[in-house]
């Protein structure tokens, strides 16, 4: 077992997940915003940290992805990263700058970020992640993604993959097909088996260590202004037949981003996708809003209750880790 697929294990089995943190400072200002909180380096901070020292994480949380403001904080005196690691989880680091206009296909995003990538992967080493992530994304219409989208994100996703693993840390390949239209879900299903393959093309021709990087792709779902709806049990099913006809066996696992679900959705189809699990694969979570909304929305209203903002986030982590082992049910959702 090579060090990487050891450390993506350790992210992701045993019912273990990814607290996505890594929101940037704009978004995490329009989520604080948006439950009456000023979005203050300090407030960010001390939120962050009520989460980072839950008790879930010991359980429930493999690793955390974090923005290159939190990497570099301290609080009490204690490193952020190093607060992570004392919980028993992995510290990571969001690496992409961000997704900006495709030359040539003015609708459609690139993710950039290459340029002195390797300088700045070797600094977050030494400041204490452990793994990466970096996030294409691909909207869905008729004519779109376009092929230059599939193919310049795929190789994006690549050299960044094989940068990572040169400086020794586990890379989160995140191809997103985006929610946003009225698609139906065999429309995501086609589109996102083709984004899948091409990323992996790409993977292999960099000659990316598979069995080294996590892939956090979404699930198979209808647009969100679709009128052709599906029931939960669909959306596992097409999920899996998506991924066991795009992904290659070294991959040791998959962790869904939750991308606009609810966080009872993102958990129940979760659960499904592992209660028919007929691939190798781990399947487990990789949720942003879908593990700290809840939390999020008590702390606003109780900001002194840490411990009472910490019970709302260890619930909600708990019951993911319950359905990234096809374990959850509504009666443990309710108790």
């Amino acid at each position: 077992m090579s060090n990487l697929n050891k450390i993506a294990l350790e992210i992701i089995s045993n019912g273990k997940g990814i607290l996505a943190a890594d929101e940037s400072t704009g978004t995490m200002t329009k989520r604080l915003e948006s439950v009456g909180v000023s979005s203050t380096s300090e407030n960010r901070l001390s939120f962050r940290n009520i989460l980072f020292s839950s008790s879930c994480m010991k359980k429930y949380i493999g690793g955390v992805i974090l923005y290159d403001e939190t990497i570099r904080q301290l609080y009490n005196n204690i490193k952020i990263p190093e607060i992570i690691s004392n919980m028993g989880s992995h510290p990571g680091i969001k690496v992409d700058t961000g997704a900006k206009v495709l030359a040539g296909s003015r609708e459609e995003k690139i993710t950039e970020g290459l340029d002195g990538l390797r300088d700045r992967l070797k600094e977050y080493h030494s400041l204490g992640a452990k793994f990466t992530k970096w996030r294409g994304v691909y909207i869905i219409s008729e004519k779109y993604p376009s092929k230059l989208s599939i193919v310049s994100n795929a190789h994006a996703l690549a050299r960044y993959s094989a940068i990572v693993q040169e400086c020794n840390m586990v890379p989160i390949v995140e191809p997103e097909v985006l929610m946003d239209g009225n698609h139906s879900a065999n429309d995501c299903l086609k589109k996102t088996t083709e984004v899948i393959k091409k990323c992996f093309d790409e993977l292999i021709l960099h000659n990316v260590d598979l069995s080294g990087i996590i892939l956090k792709p979404n699930m198979i779902l209808p647009g969100n202004n679709s009128k052709k709806k599906i029931s939960n049990k669909e959306v596992a099913y097409l999920t899996i037949e998506c991924l066991k006809n795009s992904v290659p066996p070294e991959v040791p696992g998959i962790a869904f981003l939750s991308g606009g679900q609810s966080e009872i959705e993102a958990t129940e189809n979760l659960n499904l996708i592992n209660k028919n699990n007929n691939t190798k694969f781990i399947m487990t979570f990789s949720y942003g809003r879908a593990l700290q909304q809840s939390a999020l929305k008590y702390w606003s209203t109780n900001p002194d209750d840490i411990s009472g903002t910490q019970k709302v986030f260890n619930h909600r982590a708990e019951m993911n880790s319950l359905a990234a082992q096809g374990k959850w049910s509504n009666q443990l959702e309710n108790k």
